[in-house]
């Protein structure tokens, strides 16, 4: 690191956990943000802030005027605009040290699994579970840390996966695939701002101590936050031995 980024990053310098040597990490490290919504926008300005040095986002919608009231990434003035395009914007606005990859499209298929491949950790900011089942396929494959979130209305969620780790439960383990699930989107909902806030601020805190090694990471527990209350619980939870994705191989 530079006299520049020994500056901008000094509070973390100072931090016994993190140090020169787990900044450096960030400094190195590439994350992938599926979704520049209400969760990826604070996960996306943490990681920016923090100094993660290569960070791709990934959406296929616009940025519209009933985004604003929580997706802090984009403004009046870029209504219209590719949420991904917008994303780069704000976040080389907040740090032009990170390189921002901009992806303008819902991936899936090949290309998820090339963006999946390329970082050292993946930021579930989705808003269905098809991206969700999709993302999870593809770090178990790829063998890549996962931090999942979710919000709406009041409710709020988070977990960490991490292939890495022989014996590690996936995200079907623990919301399996094909189940009758009834899917809430926040258009119909409705979703308190600054829930998204916190979960995405949670899930840019397990990405970064992924990055560094340092701390506990939430894997195996999922968090459940009542915004109406302000209240936690966790649940603990394992690998299904029957798990058709991290036990018996990636669906197809």
């Amino acid at each position: 690191m530079n006299d520049g980024q020994l500056l901008r990053y000094s509070r973390h310098i100072l931090l016994e956990e993190i140090g020169i040597v787990g900044q450096q990490r960030l400094v190195d490290g590439r994350a992938l943000v599926i979704g520049a919504g209400g969760l990826g926008s604070p996960a996306a300005l943490y990681l920016a802030s923090a100094g993660v040095g290569r960070l791709t986002v990934a959406d296929g919608d616009t940025v519209d005027l009933t985004n604003l009231q929580r997706q802090i990434l984009h403004t009046d003035q870029r209504v219209g605009q590719p949420k991904a395009q917008s994303a780069r914007i704000a976040l080389n606005g907040v740090n032009p040290e990170v390189r921002v990859r901009e992806v303008a499209s819902r991936v899936a298929g090949d290309e998820l699994a090339e963006l999946v491949a390329d970082a050292d950790v993946v930021l579930d900011c989705s808003d269905n579970f098809a991206t969700r089942h999709a993302v999870n396929r593809a770090c178990v494959e790829r063998r890549k840390p996962l931090v999942s979130g979710a919000a709406i209305g009041f409710a709020g969620q988070l977990a960490v996966f991490d292939s890495r780790r022989a014996d590690a439960p996936c995200y079907h383990c623990l919301f399996p695939e094909g189940e009758d699930v009834e899917e809430i989107r926040c258009a119909v909902m409705g979703v308190f701002a600054p829930l998204t806030g916190i979960i995405g601020s949670m899930q840019a805190a397990e990405a970064i101590k992924l990055l560094v090694g340092c701390g506990e990471v939430s894997e195996g527990r999922l968090w459940l936050l009542d915004g109406l209350a302000m209240e936690w619980r966790s649940v603990r939870f394992a690998r299904d031995p029957r798990c058709p994705v991290c036990v018996t191989g990636p669906a197809d």
